[in-house]
């Protein structure tokens, strides 16, 4: 008799990641932790944004997050 197990969440993921109510994966964008003073208000304005993670990647996500 095969034994099933659940399947654990990337704990490491799940932090970095959100998924939108449509099924859109949300990641943080790099170069807005220190050393803002240089970057321009425009630049770190933008970084402070949200991304959409698409292609390979996203389907890498959703694997991690638990939604293969």
């Amino acid at each position: 008799m095969a034994s099933h197990h659940k399947n654990k969440t990337h704990r490491g993921a799940a932090k970095r990641f959100r998924i939108t109510g449509t099924g859109k994966v949300r990641r943080r964008k790099a170069y807005r932790s220190h050393l803002l003073e240089k970057k321009s208000s425009r630049r770190t304005r933008r970084l402070g944004r949200l991304a959409e993670v698409n292609g390979a990647q996203k389907k890498h996500v959703e694997r991690l997050l638990g939604r293969a």
